[in-house]
C-alpha cells in the first residue's frame, strides 16, 4: 500500500513523460482495452466520481482508479480532485498494489500535455498562459518545462490571491522564468505561444479574438459533460486532437459544442496516439491553431501507476500487506 507521500517521492515528470507517451502509442496502435469511463453526478454537491478501468496488452499492465471531481472542496481544506488506484496483475487478478492516485492523477494530466504540445506546438516556445492556478496548473508547468524554452508565464485565477499565490509559491523553482499573476483572462492568453486551460468553468472564458494565429491550446479542465472553457468559434478554426474520440464527445472541451451543433465530428482530426505513432503529421505549419482536448486516460494511470509500483520496491517503500488476510482468501 502506497501512501500519496510515496508516490509523490518517486514520481519525476521526464520519467512520466516517458511511459504517457508509450500508452498513447499502444492506445494508437489498438493494443488497450479501455471502455469510456462512467459517471456519478453528486448534483447537490456540484461534484462527480469515475471510475476508470484498462489494459495495456503488450505491456501487461492493467489497473482501476476511482477518482472525483469536487470544485467546491477547498472550503472543507480537502483537493478538488482525489483519487485511489488499484494496480493489478494480469495473470492473476491479484491487486498488486493499493495507492494515492491524486498525484498520479496530477502528474500523468501535465505529462499529457507535454507530449501534445511537443507534437502540436511551435518551435521555441517562450510564453505561456496559464487559465486557472490549482494544482494542475503546476504539473503543466513542470510538464512544459520539458519540451519548451520557457521565458515568460501569465497566470490568471478567478481570485486574484489565488493566481500571486502560484507565481509565489513557483518562481524560486524556475529562475529563468519571469511569472505574473494577471487580473483577466485575456490578458493571461494574448500574444502566448500555448495556452493551458485548467478550470471547472461551464461556460466559455477564452475568446476566439484573444488567440493569435499559431498558438497551441491544452484544454484540459474540461472534463465531464456540461463542463466548457474555449469559445466555440476557436475550435471551428483549429486542428482538434483528443486523447479518446469517445470520451471526449461526452465529456471533454469539445462535448458541449457538439451537443448543440456548434461542430461536428469531422471538425476533430483525430486522436494523440495516432500522432505518437506517426499515423498522421501534428503540426503542418507556424500560423495554424492547435487544440489539445485532454480527458484523462485510464491507461495514463495504469502506466504512471506502475512506474510508482516499481520504483516503490526498489526503494523498500510502502506498506506490505499479506493478500489472503486482506481478501479473508483460505
Amino acid at each position: 500500500m502506497l501512501k500519496g507521500e510515496d508516490v509523490k517521492s518517486v514520481l519525476t515528470m521526464d520519467e512520466v513523460m516517458v511511459v504517457v507517451e508509450e500508452a498513447f502509442k499502444e492506445k494508437g496502435l489498438g493494443r488497450v482495452q479501455m471502455p469510456p469511463k462512467p459517471y456519478l453526478f453528486f448534483e447537490k454537491y456540484n461534484g462527480d466520481l469515475r471510475v476508470m478501468p484498462s489494459y495495456l496488452e503488450k505491456l501487461d499492465i492493467s489497473a482501476v482508479k476511482i477518482v472525483n471531481s469536487h470544485p467546491q472542496n477547498r472550503r472543507y481544506g480537502l483537493p478538488t480532485v482525489m483519487a485511489v488506484l488499484v494496480l493489478v496483475e494480469p495473470k492473476t487478478g491479484v491487486p498488486l498494489a493499493i495507492m494515492d492516485g491524486t498525484w498520479i492523477t496530477a502528474m500523468r494530466t501535465g505529462a499529457a500535455s507535454g507530449i501534445a504540445t511537443k507534437y502540436l506546438g511551435r518551435k521555441n516556445i517562450q510564453k505561456l498562459g496559464l487559465v486557472g492556478a490549482g494544482v494542475q496548473a503546476l504539473t503543466q508547468l513542470m510538464a512544459l518545462t520539458h519540451v519548451t524554452n520557457l521565458r515568460k508565464v501569465k497566470v490568471w485565477s478567478l481570485k486574484f490571491e489565488e493566481a500571486k499565490n502560484f507565481v509565489d509559491k513557483v518562481k524560486n523553482d524556475y529562475p529563468n522564468v519571469e511569472f505574473k499573476a494577471t487580473q483577466t483572462v485575456k490578458e493571461t492568453v494574448e500574444n502566448v505561444d500555448v495556452v493551458v486551460t485548467a478550470t471547472p468553468s461551464r461556460k466559455p472564458l477564452v475568446m476566439e479574438s484573444w488567440i493569435a494565429d499559431g498558438t497551441h491550446i491544452n484544454a484540459i479542465g474540461a472534463d465531464a459533460p456540461g463542463k466548457q472553457e474555449l469559445d466555440p468559434k476557436i475550435l471551428k478554426k483549429a486542428k482538434i486532437v483528443v486523447d479518446d474520440l469517445e470520451q471526449s464527445c461526452h465529456g471533454g472541451e469539445i462535448n458541449v459544442p457538439l451537443a448543440k451543433g456548434e461542430i461536428s465530428k469531422n471538425d476533430i482530426y483525430g486522436e494523440i496516439g495516432e500522432i505518437v505513432t506517426g499515423k498522421k503529421p501534428g503540426r503542418t505549419f507556424d500560423k495554424e491553431i492547435t487544440i489539445f482536448v485532454s480527458t484523462g486516460l485510464a491507461i495514463q494511470d495504469a502506466v504512471t501507476a506502475n512506474l510508482a509500483y516499481k520504483k516503490a520496491l526498489e526503494k523498500g517503500l510502502g506498506v506490505q500487506f499479506d493478500l489472503k488476510e486482506f481478501l479473508a482468501l483460505t
